[in-house]
């Protein structure tokens, strides 16, 4: 026995029978390819060792087994004399590898930076509802893609949501402060050129599972991914509008940005105008000289005044008419 880690299962569909649960991974090589039946093995975080043993049980490529070691791989599509790899990743991002070859399947799933895991419940009951009477592995790839796909869009409502919200926050009254504004504008962006760096290549992929480039896709599975190159291209479609939707909103920030600062500029112009003449009439009878006419006026200093008020108020009313204060 090789103590086979807790996170693994290994499940079996017959023709026209319910799934078969194999208690005991020791026994894939007892129970693949007789009766017909797909195996489909799943695997959640897996050591190395691990691997070399699944890879043992169904003679995986060593650079395929390199790929599904080393995270951070770009969706692809590669085949292999006696199988197919496929790097995929879900919403959260989430990697997830296929190996696949005539019957069987392996999923390994691996857990994001922040712990998420992509869950494979619903695919796996979608697949054992729906499935025909002669399913191939080729149908069981179309349901994981699919599966995997679907939850793409949830990712692009939030995002939407995101937007939204930030296009309400740019316009109200009281919003955030710049920087706080232009941070989540940024990191906002940086989410969906992220998501979309994991999206777009996975057409590529579904395209070679259409053109048939691996043996084990039949004629009805290239019906049924035609269905998820549409998704994709749709979520691509989406994922581009979210960004230029962020795009304007970082331009209308910076347009606001701007003219606030303009306007700013104006105030204090204005202002700077208006007591210039008051500080030039303050500064002429500041120069003490011994010769000037007001200065022996016993009404010189409220007709100085007088004179300051006037200018400060014309200027204020000149200035508030072309609205820059």
């Amino acid at each position: 026995m090789y103590g086979w880690p807790v996170a693994i299962s290994v499940c079996g569909y017959r023709p026209g029978q319910g799934a078969e649960e194999v208690p005991d991974p020791d026994q894939i090589s007892e129970v693949r390819g007789r009766d017909g039946r797909i195996l489909w093995v799943d695997m959640v975080d897996p050591s190395e060792a691990d691997l070399q043993r699944v890879a043992a049980e169904f003679d995986l490529h060593p650079l395929a087994l390199e790929d599904a070691t080393k995270h951070g791989q770009r969706p692809k599509l590669e085949e292999y004399p006696s199988h197919a790899f496929l790097v995929a990743y879900s919403g959260a991002p989430a990697e997830i590898d296929v190996f696949f070859g005539p019957d069987w399947l392996v999923t390994v799933r691996d857990r994001n930076q922040k712990g998420e895991l992509w869950s494979l419940d619903n695919a796996r009951d979608r697949f054992e509802r729906t499935r025909p009477e002669n399913a191939t592995v080729g149908f069981l790839l179309y349901v994981l893609l699919d599966e995997l796909v679907d939850g793409y869009f949830a990712v692009i409502d939030a995002a939407e949501d995101h937007v939204e919200a930030l296009e309400e926050r740019l316009f109200a009254e009281t919003g955030p402060s710049e920087r706080t504004m232009q941070r989540d504008i940024l990191a906002e962006r940086r989410d969906l050129l992220t998501f979309r760096r994991r999206v777009s290549p996975l057409r590529e992929v579904v395209a070679a599972l259409l053109r048939r480039d691996v043996s084990w896709i039949d004629e009805d599975t290239v019906v049924h991914l035609q269905d998820v190159y549409d998704h994709l291209l749709r979520a691509t479609e989406l994922v581009d509008e979210q960004r230029e939707l962020l795009g304007n909103v970082m331009d209308a920030h910076l347009a606001l940005a701007s003219n606030h600062m303009n306007r700013v500029m104006k105030t204090m112009t204005s202002w700077g105008a208006i007591l210039l003449g008051a500080t030039l009439v303050a500064g002429i009878y500041g120069m003490n000289f011994e010769h000037m006419p007001e200065l022996g006026w016993k009404l010189g200093y409220p007709f100085a005044l007088s004179i300051m008020a006037f200018i400060t108020i014309a200027g204020f009313r000149a200035f508030r008419r072309r609205d820059w204060l």
